[in-house]
């Protein structure tokens, strides 16, 4: 945060130029902090209710060790989704206050500041497969982060479609549900027929030859005829994630986030 920018707005107000309102307004846009690879977004979860998250990927260690070091010194929830094991542990080497999620290839810091919603309605995150697994776990990781603790419902694809019939129950009482499948990705479209809930679905990078990395689960999710489906781009649990606690988080709640 500019210490000089953020005085002249502080000065505004005391003179009456500006009211609580703008001032709120502009202290909630304020330009991120610079820390050399990086300028990081600290207001967002105050625009939003989503804080930034780190894609760790591409990012080398000395770029997230910079990066996560910084969020950690603020009043809000940290995690980076795609860090492989190696890349972890020399993070976590350098920053003791991360957790390593290997099952979601993620680091979380900060979980003191983890929302609580308290009644909010609860998501359910469905898997089709085992080998969907770790997309499924980014995307109830990330959900944990935001403050909801989702139901799971693991390894129900259509191959045994029994699997899934035989969780009528908690699908009809889910706030949203996310399904994460790969192959044709039809079992969201089976979903979405048996809930009233928000369905997102998750195409996964997983099948064989015409599976294309993921492109025909994904077309097949956006050519469904069942209403009340929405979906995210492939294997981006974390996305999913987003968009679920977008719905489920309480509107008052959402309105205090954002003006801070």
């Amino acid at each position: 945060m500019d210490k000089q920018l953020l005085d002249n707005l502080l000065v505004l107000y005391q003179k009456g130029g500006l009211d609580r309102n703008e001032l709120l307004e502009r202290l909630r846009i304020l330009p991120g902090e610079e820390v050399g690879s990086a300028c990081l977004d600290h207001q967002r979860h105050r625009r939003t209710g989503i804080p930034e998250a780190v894609f760790g990927q591409t990012k080398t260690v000395p770029q997230l060790i910079e990066i996560l070091g910084a969020q950690l010194k603020r009043d809000q929830v940290v995690l980076a989704t795609r860090v492989d094991p190696d890349k972890a542990a020399s993070v976590c080497g350098n920053l003791g206050a991360l957790t390593y999620h290997e099952d979601a290839a993620m680091l979380t810091g900060n979980e003191h500041f983890i929302p609580d919603y308290g009644d909010a309605p609860r998501p359910v995150l469905v898997c089709a497969g085992t080998s969907d697994i770790p997309v499924a776990e980014e995307a109830r990781l990330t959900l944990h982060c935001l403050g909801f603790e989702a139901s799971t419902l693991y390894d129900v694809g259509v191959a045994g479609i029994h699997r899934i019939l035989a969780h009528r129950e908690t699908l009809a009482q889910a706030g949203a549900v996310i399904v994460v499948a790969g192959m044709e990705g039809a079992l969201p479209s089976v979903v979405a027929g048996m809930t009233p809930a928000p369905v997102i679905g998750v195409p996964v990078s997983i099948g064989y030859g015409t599976g294309s990395g993921g492109f025909a689960a994904l077309l097949g999710m956006l050519n469904t005829c069942a209403p009340g489906l929405a979906v995210v781009n492939i294997d981006n649990g974390f996305g999913a994630a987003c968009m679920a606690a977008a719905i489920l988080r309480p509107q008052s709640a959402a309105s205090n986030t954002a003006t801070g």
